[in-house]
């Protein structure tokens, strides 16, 4: 049984102008993640994603760390309903 668990992930550090939107959307796209991301005026990079359990936890250690280029200094995970997005697109 494929259970679904959506989180809020808002990610700080150097984490615009470096392609984070951009991987966050493949690696999303390789485990089946639905949501989507955003660059926030903060200079911070939110997400809201969703998927099966499993999936999900690899995809939130992945944002920890961050594509090659950008620096993770801060994320904060927060669980919240799912909203059953269909796919995972940037916005």
């Amino acid at each position: 049984m494929i259970t679904t668990k959506a989180v809020l992930i808002n990610v700080r550090g150097r984490v615009q102008g470096v392609g984070f939107r951009y991987y966050t959307e493949k690696k999303a796209n390789e485990l089946n993640i639905k949501g989507f991301v955003e660059n926030k005026g903060d200079g911070s990079v939110y997400i809201e994603a969703e998927g099966d359990v499993a999936e999900l936890e690899h995809f939130v250690t992945w944002v920890r760390q961050g594509p090659p280029w950008a620096r993770v200094q801060e994320i904060t995970v927060t669980e919240m309903p799912a909203v059953y997005y269909t796919k995972f697109c940037i916005r």
